[in-house]
């Protein structure tokens, strides 16, 4: 016996099936920015900040950066787990660079300031990669 609403669930189904491939199909965008701190030769901060774009991030993909990935959905465990290559892809991009050197009672003090201004990334997480890229 056929129910009145049979079709409805049909469409729910495939109208479901549809957004759930077109959200796990698409890239992703996400916003970084970083920030590093040396005071008088110490590491003072180092900072890596990684969120979800709310909105979509207009640009066009430049130079790509591919990471090994096991499986794994979420940037911000994938960027720790390897920090010294996507460290230096970042600084390949370009850091905005800020010192300031004093000198006070023949004491010399310095700070350098190192960032990178909040950039959109799009990454695409595939099974054995996630390849990032900035837009710009």
């Amino acid at each position: 016996m056929r129910s009145r609403n049979g079709n409805f669930n049909f469409s729910l189904r495939l109208c479901t099936i549809i957004l759930f491939n077109s959200l796990a199909l698409s890239a992703s965008e996400y916003l970084i920015s970083y920030k590093y701190i040396v005071k008088d030769a110490t590491l003072y901060n180092e900072t890596l900040l990684v969120s979800k774009a709310m909105t979509k991030c207009e640009g066009n993909p430049q130079e790509e950066f591919i990471l090994q990935n096991n499986s794994e959905e979420n940037l911000e465990k994938l960027l720790s787990k390897n920090p010294e290559e996507f460290l230096e892809y970042i600084h390949k991009l370009g850091l905005h660079v800020n010192h300031d050197e004093k000198t006070l009672n023949l004491q010399n003090s310095y700070t350098t300031i190192l960032t990178l201004k909040t950039t959109c990334f799009k990454v695409d997480f595939n099974d054995n990669f996630a390849t990032i890229a900035p837009l710009k």
